[in-house]
């Protein structure tokens, strides 16, 4: 993506608004920016704002990269990475990973080190831990898609252990199941008071969707199709403020980027890239800017919306 280029038009066309709701998020003043480049497949984002700098996973290069929002400048954060793939922040400030080659979720130490929260379940292996979120409560829920363990590629092919769960890790580090029945699960987040569990399912059929969840005591229950994507991919996502979701979208030209849905499942807004967007995350120092990781490049855009605490 070497020939992409900035708009000098404002507002920057590149932000579509679908629906009237979406018109209050986008800024007139703000376009999408291409900061940092060079990845073989960017995934993962996390924001530590007490850094000023963001992480994310480049899963295919096994490294995982820094961005420094003071000086501008990526720097590798940890190499080799395990294959890392989804990260997020704990209760504790804690960054989680979810790493691919292992097959495991680990947290980093304020010291360096990792700690095992989960790799395997009833005596197997997990797949390929996918993406993750921490709760308020302390609680980490993540994903076990294969993918990592299907080719060489992003992990090391082996065979599959276990269903495609979707896991809970509790604050006491006790590991469960909450949810068996889906088709590979991939990115996750929770509504702003955690009452509703979105989930992205990458095999399901006919089209892919993602599902929500009811949440109460740490328990899934009345599974629903939130949104049926007749066209093109859904991936990682998060949740602004007001409950919209911002999904990282694949699927070609005109499809490429994030799709914004609002909590009665409307597309709102969509924000075109010139390549595949795995995943996205909220930060900045007032938590309104949106960084999205779309396949060899790391993109951002101000937003009229802060990311969900």
């Amino acid at each position: 993506m070497s020939k992409w280029k900035p708009t000098v038009r404002l507002p920057d066309p590149a932000v579509h608004v679908l629906d009237d709701r979406f018109a209050r998020y986008r800024l007139d003043l703000a376009k999408v920016e291409r900061i940092a480049t060079g990845c073989r497949w960017a995934e993962g984002p996390v924001w530590f704002g007490d850094h000023h700098a963001l992480l994310w996973s480049d899963v295919s290069n096994n490294k995982m990269m820094r961005w420094d929002e003071r000086t501008g400048r990526t720097s590798v954060f940890r190499a080799p990475s395990d294959y890392s793939n989804g990260n997020t922040r704990d209760a504790t400030g804690h960054l989680v990973t979810c790493e691919q080659g292992t097959r495991r979720v680990t947290r980093t130490e304020f010291d360096g080190s990792r700690t095992v929260l989960a790799d395997s379940w009833e005596g197997k292996r997990l797949n390929s831990p996918n993406d993750v979120v921490g709760t308020r409560d302390g609680s980490v829920w993540f994903s076990d898609p294969p993918f990592g363990i299907l080719t060489d590629q992003e992990g090391y092919r082996a065979a599959q252990e276990l269903p495609t769960n979707l896991y809970r890790v509790d604050p006491a580090g006790h590991l469960s199941v909450a949810s068996g029945d889906l088709a590979y699960p991939n990115g996750l987040a929770f509504s702003p008071d955690e009452s509703i569990l979105y989930v992205v399912e990458s095999r399901s059929q006919p089209h892919r969707r993602i599902t929500a969840f009811d949440v109460h005591d740490n328990q899934l229950s009345n599974p629903r199709t939130f949104i049926d994507a007749e066209r093109g991919t859904p991936d990682g996502l998060r949740i602004d403020g007001d409950g919209n979701l911002w999904c990282g979208w694949s699927g070609g030209k005109g499809l490429d980027g994030v799709c914004v849905y609002a909590p009665d499942a409307t597309l709102i807004g969509f924000i075109a890239l010139p390549e595949r967007c795995a995943n996205v995350q909220f930060g900045g120092r007032s938590n309104n800017r949106l960084f999205m990781t779309a396949t060899s490049s790391v993109y951002a855009l101000y937003v009229n919306t802060r990311g969900a605490r």
